[in-house]
């Protein structure tokens, strides 16, 4: 049962920016709470790549192309991961998607995001 719901993609221009939003609906607080959560994406003929990660504690990881574009947030109450996207370009195109850090679950359908002008 896929357990994340991603949204929030688009089509958006050069240098414009996106927040996606992955939510838990069928999990409870508990569960989803001590979770470190990943948000990847997947752009066409490449592999799936883990691009921020937020951890139980709050510390947050960003890969290298990303950093200082991208902020990554989780609220607990909420069962919400959101993924804030600015300064955005051709390289982000991606269906993206989020997922358990550690025991990743079956993965969702994802949310299509397309920067182009």
């Amino acid at each position: 049962q896929v357990q994340f719901v991603e949204s929030g993609g688009g089509l958006v221009q050069p240098g414009g920016s996106l927040r996606l939003s992955c939510k838990a609906p069928r999990m409870i607080f508990s569960t989803f709470s001590p979770l470190d959560i990943g948000w990847y994406r997947q752009a066409p003929g490449k592999q799936r790549e883990l691009v921020a990660s937020i951890m139980a504690g709050g510390g947050v990881n960003y890969v290298d192309s990303v950093k200082g574009r991208f902020a990554i947030s989780k609220n607990n109450s909420r069962k919400t991961v959101w993924l804030q996207m600015n300064s955005l370009n051709s390289e982000d195109t991606a269906v993206y998607y989020c997922n358990d850090l550690r025991t990743p679950r079956s993965w969702g359908q994802g949310t299509q995001v397309t920067v182009s002008s």
